[in-house]
């Protein structure tokens, strides 16, 4: 990849501890993905659901496959996220109109591992429709200072949270995705020359851009609540506006909140005070302004959310055996595991 990518250049949260290097995804089986669903079926309906465990085989792939077997149409089959390809991952599916028996259509094969059936339920799987997701994650060839670091590291991460970057894989191999949703923010002749699905991908590119400088921004205080934030309530994900810093930081010291960082859309609200002058500055120097961005949010039809700053990194255990580090973790819908490898291998 490019030395210049953008992602190349985000700050650290535990900068002052060395990086151990190392090298992720061997195997496939090095990168281990185990969706947490966020409910069962309840046994009526017309969506089927399955458990699919996979090998090397993207989501969006898995998808065509199954739609061809299957004979439906590929919007007649849900997911609740897109995991990783180089990985051996497991994860919810949900297939419309068909009878369960048709599941025997699938073929096991080595990217194909196990296909379970669930039962059935009235909804469809949509995005988002998970409780996060469990990692199991080998890096080898680690450096020396891996005895030290590890232990500093994970305890900061622990404590404080996970820097909640989008990953590099919204960028794309040039991690210039987000130039390409800028332009087409402002030409709407461009924007009606491709797909939605492409146009929106390209646009979310540059709302994760522009949340990922703002991050950056607060990255030595992403676990401190300021006057004028919107605060996230991690149990359900309401939103509300910091008016007495003191009283809310003793719930984000438990995790019962964090600061969050803007997607800009036609909806979504700005911070006041010095937050809402650290989101006006970054969106400066990309030579917007809040008015722009809700403007263009309103002409390409998205609404913006708040996202919260950091993630909360559960059910952790790690082993280092020689040059080897395993580990396993929990994050929340939406985190990425890169987030926490970064941190711990400073490499990109």
């Amino acid at each position: 990849m490019p030395m210049d990518r953008p992602d190349k250049r985000l700050p650290y949260l535990t900068d002052s501890s060395d990086g151990i290097g190392g090298v992720i995804r061997t195997h496939p089986e090095d990168f281990r993905v185990e969706e947490r669903p966020l409910y069962l079926p309840c046994g009526q309906g017309e969506h089927l659901y399955l458990r699919v465990t996979k090998r090397g085989l993207s989501t969006p792939d898995m998808v065509k496959q199954f739609a061809s077997a299957l004979g439906v149409k590929a919007k007649c089959i849900g997911v609740a996220g897109l995991k990783d390809a180089r990985a051996v991952t497991t994860q919810m599916v949900s297939v419309q109109g068909i009878p369960a028996e048709t599941i025997s259509r699938l073929s096991l094969n080595e990217r194909l591992l196990a296909v379970e059936v669930l039962g059935r339920h009235r909804n469809r799987l949509r995005t988002g429709h998970h409780a996060g997701n469990r990692f199991r994650i080998v890096v080898r060839e680690v450096s020396t200072e891996a005895v030290t670091s590890v232990p500093r590291v994970m305890e900061e991460l622990s404590r404080r949270g996970v820097p909640n970057y989008f990953g590099p894989q919204r960028q794309g191999k040039s991690g210039l995705n987000y130039e390409t949703g800028a332009a087409l923010l402002r030409d709407a002749e461009r924007r009606a020359r491709i797909g939605r699905t492409q146009r929106i991908w390209f646009l979310n590119a540059y709302q994760s851009h522009i949340f990922n400088r703002m991050l950056a921004a607060r990255i030595d205080r992403l676990d401190r609540v300021l006057v004028g934030d919107w605060a996230m309530k991690h149990v359900n994900g309401a939103c509300f506006q910091v008016e007495d810093a003191d009283r809310e930081q003793r719930r984000a010291d438990v995790f019962e909140i964090s600061p969050t960082g803007l997607l800009f859309g036609s909806r979504a609200s700005w911070a006041s005070g010095e937050p809402g002058d650290i989101e006006r500055t970054i969106v400066a120097e990309l030579n917007e302004t809040p008015e722009s961005l809700k403007q263009a949010a309103v002409e390409c039809g998205f609404r913006g959310e708040r996202r919260p700053l950091r993630a909360r990194l559960e059910e952790l255990d790690w082993s280092l055996e020689g040059r080897t580090l395993t580990l396993t973790f929990a994050l929340p819908p939406g985190a990425y595991a890169t987030s926490v490898l970064r941190e711990l291998m400073k490499d990109s």
